[in-house]
């Protein structure tokens, strides 16, 4: 997709937001249902029509999809439980088998039947679990009425009902292609860090500003990539660092946020509150809303994997893979990961926008952020893979800037029920503590400590993974002399 007409080269500022393991007919199949899947500009959208069904798990009559109602206890904390999102779960969920069919065919007739297996083992290693969960609740999905912010922001903007994850498998994979346009071939969560060039240090080199905030904490990413690790510390902050550049105009030309990663977080993944999520999305539009750089900015609000929620659309099959080699499970990196949200947010977009490349043409996926910001700036593709990718310059058609606030008017909401998780720590904190472990931060003995101590909730994790970055923080700054 050119971006030769549109008003890219207007944006100063490119902001992602990317949450966490949801999919996109959970979260905004039936943003459209009351205009028949076609938006107020008259675009086609591939929502839900309510027919959509699984095979149910005891064999009897299909499950169809249906609404999750506003103001029930597990409105928020559906599907209840963390359903299966790794390589061989996406596999049964996408063709019934752990492993592809050649040709990869997908019937997206598997979601009920490996939520059943999923619901099984963790209910026998006493994982969180909503009371009275079943199998059939991954058939629940959201509407605008128990997602307000996120759909108003949908129906506002731009939404882009054909984005997917890079890899149909979970986290940390799909991330890595967010950041290098690649995973190295890495295939699950187990995945502690990665070495290839990512976006940050191109934008280095084309004296492009750049910045990482987590949300209450520092960013994981800088962890997980060895290429930013040891950068400055001024490339890194939280929420409340990035709400004050917002506000007084000093925001990076490139901006990436992370959620909250434990139980009692924001990251809306599953089976954390949801309405948690929400009021993050609400709270980045503002900042940035509000401040002096909006009408130059975009934000794009996405979902790293679809989680293992269900969606009725087959990934496609002609991705590009970026490495030469084939990975982990053999995978040939020639397959997308199911649908995710991806919203696109500026006022130089008309309200209802459903932004699609044009038939026949590569995908959007999540190295389209990374075409994007290399268009926007002149920077040299990483891989082949966002070489290969559609940009999404197009949707910002509008040479003046909007006035108006999709949001005003909007209530974030908030749940009436309690989280299942609660204080349980995610597996992402427990990547996290596993890394910052890892750092050169001497103990007592002038040694390096390299297991942590035994932490049981998320509060200890949270709690560790802090103190372990401020030690290794002071450390840096007392030189290696004096370490």
């Amino acid at each position: 997709m050119s971006s030769t007409r549109s008003s890219l080269p207007s944006i100063n500022h490119i902001v992602v937001l990317m949450l966490e393991n949801r999919s996109f007919d959970h979260m905004l199949g039936f943003l459209y249902a009351d205009t028949g899947n076609t938006s107020p500009a008259g675009q086609a959208f591939e929502g839900l029509t309510g027919s959509e069904s699984n095979p149910s798990a005891s064999g009897g009559d299909p499950v169809t999809v249906y609404k999750i109602q506003a103001g029930a206890a597990n409105t928020y904390f559906l599907p209840g439980a963390d359903p299966g999102e790794g390589y061989t779960a996406t596999n049964s969920q996408l063709f019934g088998s752990n492993t592809a069919p050649t040709p990869p065919v997908a019937t997206n007739q598997g979601f009920i039947a490996n939520f059943s297996y999923t619901l099984g083992w963790e209910s026998k290693e006493k994982q969180s679990i909503f009371a009275g969960t079943v199998a059939s609740d991954i058939m629940a999905m959201h509407t605008p009425q128990t997602l307000p912010v996120l759909s108003a922001l949908a129906r506002g903007f731009a939404v882009c009902d054909f984005w997917y994850g890079s890899v149909p498998t979970e986290t940390l994979p799909n991330r890595a292609f967010v950041h290098a346009g690649t995973s190295q071939g890495h295939m699950d969560d187990k995945t502690r860090t990665f070495t290839s060039p990512t976006i940050y240090t191109s934008l280095i080199k084309q004296n492009v500003s750049w910045a990482i905030y987590g949300y209450d904490a520092d960013p994981l990413t800088r962890q997980t990539f060895t290429d930013i690790t040891h950068l400055a510390d001024s490339y890194f902050g939280q929420f409340s660092d990035f709400q004050s550049a917002a506000a007084n105009g000093s925001l990076p030309s490139y901006t990436f946020l992370e959620p909250g990663w434990g139980s009692k977080g924001n990251s809306q993944h599953p089976n954390y509150d949801v309405s948690l999520g929400e009021q993050f999305i609400h709270d980045v539009y503002y900042a940035l809303r509000n401040g002096p750089n909006w009408n130059e900015t975009l934000l794009i609000v996405t979902y790293d994997e679809h989680g293992g929620c269900y969606d009725h659309v087959a990934p496609p099959t002609q991705a590009v893979p970026p490495d030469s080699t084939a990975g982990e499970y053999g995978f040939d990196f020639r397959r997308f990961g199911p649908r995710v949200p991806t919203l696109l947010i500026s006022p130089l977009i008309p309200a209802g926008t459903v932004l699609r490349v044009p038939e026949g043409s590569m995908p959007f996926d999540h190295t389209s952020i990374l075409k994007t910001v290399e268009l926007r700036w002149n920077v040299p593709a990483l891989t082949a893979r966002d070489a290969a990718a559609p940009d999404v310059g197009a949707v910002l058609s509008l040479a003046t800037p909007r006035t108006d606030d999709p949001l005003d008017g909007v209530t974030v909401p908030a749940s009436t029920g309690a989280n299942p998780a609660a204080n349980r720590p995610s597996h992402l904190q427990e990547v996290y503590a596993d890394l910052v472990s890892r750092l050169p931060v001497p103990d007592a003995e002038q040694g390096t400590h390299r297991a942590p101590p035994k932490l049981e909730t998320d509060y200890d994790y949270d709690n560790y993974i802090r103190e372990r970055l401020a030690a290794w923080k002071a450390g840096r700054r007392a030189g290696p002399g004096k370490r």
